[in-house]
């Protein structure tokens, strides 16, 4: 699947390298497997409720998580991960 940033998601994943540098890889990585399964059983993705019903969530290490959602591209039809952000627990 292709992934597609939100501006949202740039600015936090900025913040959270130039915070803890060590997230930079693991994020990288968790992003990549995403792209190939976003169900996959190393990820943990999850659904959310509340105000973010309509969105996912992935593990991107122990205290890390990754928010996004599936969009349909209306000109080729296929379903797209649009990363929203990057957060710590």
């Amino acid at each position: 699947m292709k992934l597609h940033w939100s501006s949202s998601y740039k600015r936090a994943f900025k913040q959270t390298v130039n915070v803890r540098p060590d997230t930079k890889q693991k994020i990288i990585t968790v992003m990549e497997k995403l792209s190939v399964d976003p169900f996959s059983a190393e990820l943990k993705t999850y659904k959310l409720k509340g105000i973010l019903e309509n969105s996912w969530a992935c593990a991107a290490g122990y205290n890390l998580r990754i928010i996004f959602n599936f969009v349909k591209n209306v000109e080729t039809s296929e379903t797209e991960i649009l990363l929203t952000h990057v957060t710590q627990k």
